[in-house]
Formats: structure tokens, C-alpha cells, sequence
């Protein structure tokens, strides 16, 4: 009799641990804090909080792929605890139809982006981190900018018209007294490839605005390139109470709804491939490279660095964007969707 009434009560202590351990691993801040970077794959084997789920994911050739570049290579080598489907895109023009039809589940995308859909698919999608910090510098063939003032009446090359970058650039002429249409020649390029050749035959005292990794890239072409301003830096000086956010990670809210703890593994996991990049710069460029993003390693560990690769969620996450998309609205309420996106578009905060 004493030995059934032992074996029950070991039964049911299991079962409570069970239970215990499913509840504990549901949440990302604990599955993010007490996993590696390459170990979070592996125990969710061991112990899975949700069932394997494939995830449709799309990147930009740049930085906010470049932080997910460790959890494409746990998938490729079957060792991800979901199935996670990368593909990358050259715009943001090519991910939005296929996030709006649901082709697509997560996507990086630009954080003007992120507001416009979501005003696009009356609050069909969400906005879940940050993935990527201000990427925008000011290069020079020469000696003569040293302040965004500097830019009085010399033509700048750059990419971005309609987007992010061309918000940032008019946006920081303004507050330090440029009229962006009357004191300097803005010419926008569709590809970095095409400011690169301008740069080349403008030669001596070029100017151009460009995003990492290009920066790096470019300026391997043109030795005598230097970065003249950093754009981040030059945004903190003017509006210290709301940071320069590049790219944010979102999701369709549906896809968050059907597959929340899932989801809450897949942060987890992508939180753990960003910090796995800043703090692995040399393997990190390996996989850069590997996938595509930069054609050489070498290129990708000196561009890597300067990136600002990062991961921020909940509050942090919703002060940053908030802040910056506020700046935005209220330069130019189409550039993020024509109105502020209310609190639930903000997942987690």
C-alpha cells in the first residue's frame, strides 16, 4: 500500500513540473535570458512550450537580415526548434503585397513601414521589435562637411526617395536651417550601386548619404571616401527624446493570435541571433557573406559594427518607434500611413 501511495504521489509531483516547465518556457524574456545563442534550438527539443510551426519570414538585403543570420543557420541545419523560412528582398516594395495577402508571416521592414501597414490592414499587423537602429551616414570625397550645415549648396547623392532615408535627411536639414529644396541639390539613386558611380565621377568634393553596409562597401571602391556625419548622431543632437529606428520586425496580428507561444520562442530566438552577430563579428561575417548579404566576409566584420544591430521589445521597443514615428507625422503624416497608430500596434507593450 505504502509503495502505490508513493508511486502516486511521485506521478502527480511529475506532472505539476511538467505543467511548471511548460508555463516557464511559454515566456520569451525567460527563454531569451537563460538560453545561448546557439543552444536555444537544441533544448527546445528537448523540452518543446509549442508545437513546431513554420514561419514565413521575409529581410532586406542589409542590416535587419544581417541579425538574423544565426537563426537561418540553425534552420538550414535542421537544428531550429521551428521551421523558419527566410527570404530575402531588394525593397520593401516587394514585401508589402505579400504580407498584406498573408503570403508572408514576420517581416523586417523599415519603421515608417511598419505604421503604414498597419493603417493599410486596419491593424493586421503588429509591430513586435526592433531590429535595427539609425544605419545612415554622410560620406565625403574630401574635408569640406563637417556639420550638417556644411551641406549649404553642394549636391548629395543618395538612395531613398519616399522612404525612411529621404524623411531623415529633410527632416535634420530642416532643424538646422536648410530648406532641403532651396539650399543644396538632393539626387536620389534607386540602388547604393548607382550612388557609388556618381560618387566616382563627381570625384573631389562628392557627397553622398548612404546606409551600412554600403558605406563600408563603397568606400572600398573609393579610398579617398570618409564618413563626414553619422545621421544617428546628428538625430540625438536635435531630438534627444526620440531615437533614429531603421527597421522593426512585424508580424500579421492574425499569425501572432494562432501561434502566440510560438511566437514568443521565435523572439526568443531571433533576440539570441542578434546578440549572437555583435558578439561574433568574425563568424557572423561568414554567414553574411554565406547568405549573400555582403559579398565578402571581410567587408561584412568591418561593416558589421556599424550597423547598429539591435533587439528591443515591449516598452523599450514602443518608446523608440513611438518617438520616431511621431517625428515623422509630424514632418509628414503620409510617411507613416497618415495617422499615429494606436496602442495595439504595439505587440508586448
Amino acid at each position: 500500500m505504502k509503495k502505490i501511495v508513493s508511486l502516486l504521489l511521485a506521478l502527480s509531483l511529475s506532472a505539476s513540473l511538467l505543467a511548471g516547465c511548460s508555463a516557464a518556457a511559454s515566456s520569451s524574456s525567460e527563454a531569451a535570458s537563460s538560453q545561448g545563442t546557439s543552444s536555444a534550438a537544441s533544448s527546445a527539443v528537448s523540452v518543446p512550450a509549442a508545437e513546431r510551426t513554420a514561419f514565413r519570414i521575409a529581410g532586406l538585403k542589409g542590416p535587419t537580415t544581417m541579425g538574423m543570420v544565426e537563426l537561418m543557420k540553425a534552420a538550414e541545419d535542421g537544428t531550429a526548434r521551428h521551421d523558419y523560412e527566410v527570404a530575402m528582398y531588394g525593397t520593401a516594395d516587394e514585401i508589402v503585397p505579400k504580407l498584406v495577402s498573408g503570403e508572408l508571416d514576420v517581416a523586417a521592414v523599415p519603421a515608417n513601414l511598419a505604421s503604414v501597414l498597419y493603417a493599410k490592414t486596419q491593424g493586421g499587423v503588429q509591430v513586435a521589435a526592433v531590429n535595427t537602429l539609425g544605419v545612415l551616414y554622410v560620406v565625403e570625397n574630401g574635408d569640406a562637411v563637417q556639420s550638417i550645415a556644411d551641406l549649404k549648396g553642394k549636391t548629395v547623392y543618395t538612395t531613398g526617395k519616399g522612404t525612411t532615408p529621404e524623411y531623415v535627411l529633410n527632416y535634420l536639414l530642416r532643424e538646422n536651417g536648410l530648406d532641403p529644396e532651396k539650399d543644396l541639390t538632393i539626387e536620389y539613386k534607386s540602388e547604393a550601386t548607382e550612388v557609388a558611380a556618381a560618387l566616382q565621377t563627381a570625384g573631389a568634393g562628392a557627397v553622398a548619404m548612404l546606409p551600412q553596409p554600403y558605406v563600408t562597401v563603397v568606400s572600398q571602391k573609393i579610398p579617398e571616401l570618409r564618413v563626414a556625419l553619422d545621421m544617428t548622431q546628428e538625430w540625438n543632437k536635435v531630438s534627444p527624446d526620440s531615437g533614429l529606428v531603421t527597421g522593426v520586425l512585424v508580424a500579421r496580428r492574425d499569425f501572432i493570435t494562432e501561434h502566440k507561444a510560438a511566437f514568443a520562442e521565435f523572439l526568443a530566438d531571433y533576440k539570441n541571433s542578434t546578440t549572437y552577430v555583435n558578439e561574433n563579428v568574425d563568424a557572423a561575417a561568414e554567414l553574411v557573406a554565406q547568405y549573400g548579404i555582403i559579398e565578402k566576409a571581410p567587408l561584412a566584420a568591418k561593416a558589421i559594427p556599424q550597423c547598429n544591430i539591435t533587439y528591443l521589445d515591449g516598452k523599450e521597443m514602443k518608446t523608440a518607434v513611438a518617438g520616431y514615428l511621431q517625428v515623422l507625422f509630424d514632418q509628414n503624416p503620409k510617411s507613416i500611413g497618415g495617422a499615429l497608430p494606436g496602442d495595439d500596434f504595439y505587440y508586448g507593450a
